[in-house]
């Protein structure tokens, strides 16, 4: 893993940090000797990745659970996170639900509730601390998407649509926040095997063979290998990158 010192003691927060990705941007950071604290709905998972970073790193992230549907617990939450913490350096907008709902079956309120899920709490995150980190001299936001909208796929049309909402959001909160110095990215996954996509991929290994068939690389996706291209987002060698979005998919798309 590349090594970059401006990430050393730099606070950052993490939405979604307890599995999968965010689990992963959370122990990479840590080991860069980051000031980690992440928000997240399920507080098993968190206590027990608290406990797997404590026990690699010699020091704990900081942990608040957190439904990020509720937008008014969200920013109150960062508000206490940055309160012990100083303004916060970066921002890795990673929580997201993906639950498949067949298109006919989509009810207002389940989309109402994929969009806050998926698009909402990064937008509400950013406004939340923009000033703290303005007041820092600038910083980092990235925003993770999804190639699900450019496949595309079938059976999750609230989802997919909330992911493509990323890249606008990327590129307009880029011109917004510039003036202040916080470059504003996102990272656009392929299929990663979290451990939760890798019980779909045991259970229909066919599917593994379509992907890898229609990826010019032939290796699935690990969640450190999304985690370290966030890592370098933040960091100061991505100084001049704003208002883009970066493709993590081995070439399916």
């Amino acid at each position: 893993m590349a090594s970059y010192p401006s990430l050393k003691n730099l606070p950052v927060l993490v939405s979604g940090g307890a599995a999968g990705i965010g689990a992963a941007v959370v122990e990479l950071l840590m080991l860069q000797g980051a000031q980690v604290a992440f928000l997240d709905l399920d507080e098993e998972a968190a206590k027990a990745l608290v406990e797997h970073v404590g026990a690699r790193c010699g020091r704990c992230p900081l942990f608040e659970p957190c439904d990020l549907r509720d937008l008014a617990a969200s920013a109150q939450a960062a508000g206490r996170l940055e309160e012990r913490m100083g303004g916060f350096g970066a921002l890795v907008n990673n929580a997201g639900n993906d639950a498949p709902i067949t298109f006919g079956a989509v009810t207002p309120d389940q989309w109402r509730d994929c969009m806050a899920a998926n698009l909402d709490h990064q937008f509400f995150l950013a406004q939340a601390v923009a000033p703290g980190m303005a007041g820092r001299g600038g910083g980092a936001i990235v925003n993770l998407g999804s190639t699900v909208w450019q496949t595309p796929a079938r059976g999750v049309a609230p989802y997919a649509i909330a992911k493509a909402a990323i890249e606008g959001l990327t590129r307009t909160l880029a011109r917004e926040l510039g003036e202040q110095n916080i470059r504003v990215n996102g990272v656009a996954p392929g299929w990663v095997l979290t451990q939760r996509q890798q019980g779909k991929a045991d259970a229909d290994p066919a599917k593994v063979d379509s992907y890898l068939a229609r990826q010019c690389l032939k290796s699935l996706l690990r969640p450190s290998d999304v985690a370290e291209l966030v890592l370098w987002l933040c960091a100061d060698e991505s100084r001049l990158c704003t208002g883009h979005i970066f493709v993590v998919d081995a070439g399916l798309t």
